[in-house]
Formats: C-alpha cells, structure tokens, sequence
C-alpha cells in the first residue's frame, strides 16, 4: 500500500496531454464518445453497494490507487458500483469465489467485522497504518472470521478488490492522460509500431530536460 507519509516525486511524463481533446477529433468513433460521456457521467451516489459499503469501498480504493490532490479524483468507487449494479461480470470464476456480487458483499462484511475486531472501529476510520495492515493481511491470507465463509480472504483481495479497483481506475480518461494513451484505437488505429515510433495522433512522453518539447506536440494531439 502507499505510504502517503513520503509521497514518492512522480513526474508528469505526457506534460499538457488531455486526451479528451480528441473527444470530438477523427480518433474516436460515436460508440467510443459514448461510453467516454457515460464514465464522466458517474457521480459519488452508489447504486449497488449500501451507503456504508460505500464509504468501505472508498476508503479501500484510496488505499490501493492513491490520487494527488492537483486534480479532481477518479471516481474509482463508483465506477466499480456502477459494473456491479449493471451485472457486468468477468466471464469466468476461480474455484472457491462465489459471483462478483456475492463476492464483494460478503468480503467487505467480512473486512468490516476484521476492523471492529482488531481495531474496535469500522474500517473507513481507521489509520491509514491500521488500513494497511489489514489489506495486507487479507493479501496473506491471516483473515479468518466467519464472516469470509468459504470464500478465502486473499482470493477477494487479489481476485476482486485488486481486480475491480484497478480496472475501474484505468477505464477513466484522466488515467489515460496520465500514461499518455488514446483510448481505444476506433475507428483511426494505430500506423507507426516500430521502437520509439509514434503516431502524430498519440501523445509524445517528455524526455529529461525536454519536458517544453513534449508539452508542444501535446497541446495539439487530436
């Protein structure tokens, strides 16, 4: 987990790069701009979890993809509420894991009641040291309340919250921007392939000491 006692020195790598300036561009289809609009449509308001779950689930999600504070957070937590609550499943189950939904109410139960165990308080008001430590444990497998049933803790851990929360992280524009990627490759594609190559559609990364360069080619990708 991340230890925000020493925020490491991230640089920014694709300087003035929005990807969402190819929004209304030749690089993106119709069906593409729709489901842009539809994941900057999600709001903090969940519609599959409880309020309580909620907040869980947040606390969890900041623990596992922290965001800086210089820009408007992605709204991990609810996107990962709106793919439950629309049923969007992965297509396949490991032995042991019951389904998504099943899975996810049952392991925040069970984290929850962890934390009032150990720690006399729910999760979300804990420490961010005491948070850390029981995702860790979870990741280990040391968690054995009732309350996991069959479900084996670092099986949620790994195969759910990890799963979901990073994926709900990298699905939203603004993480695209922050690796320099155009979305999906509809309709334009990509043409230049070959080592250190890029398309002038594609965001230029920002070489030591020719950080202004990149900010140029960035300020008109589309």
């Amino acid at each position: 987990m991340h230890d925000r006692s020493r925020p490491p020195a991230i640089p920014n790598r694709y300087p003035a790069y929005d990807v969402l300036a190819k929004r209304n561009g030749p690089s993106w289809n119709d069906k593409t701009r729709e489901v842009i609009a539809e994941r900057l449509s999600v709001t903090a308001t969940p519609q599959f979890f409880s309020a309580s779950e909620f907040q869980l689930v947040q606390a969890i999600a900041a623990r596992i993809v922290p965001q800086p504070s210089s820009r408007p957070p992605i709204p991990v937590a609810a996107l990962v509420d709106r793919k439950l609550h629309a049923d969007i499943a992965d297509g396949y189950r490991t032995d042991g894991m019951p389904h998504h939904r099943e899975a996810w109410r049952r392991g925040l139960g069970a984290l929850e009641a962890e934390a009032l165990a150990a720690f006399h308080r729910p999760f979300a008001e804990l420490s961010e040291a005491m948070q850390d430590q029981l995702l860790q444990r979870a990741e280990a497998g040391e968690l054995k309340a009732a309350d996991w049933g069959d479900m084996p803790c670092e099986d949620f851990f790994k195969r759910r919250v990890l799963r979901d929360v990073v994926l709900a992280y990298y699905a939203h524009p603004t993480a695209w921007s922050e690796i320099g990627w155009g979305g999906p490759a509809s309709p334009r594609g990509y043409v230049r392939l070959d080592f250190n190559e890029r398309d002038p559609w594609e965001s230029a990364e920002a070489k030591p000491g020719r950080e202004a360069e990149a900010a140029r080619i960035n300020r008109h990708v589309r």
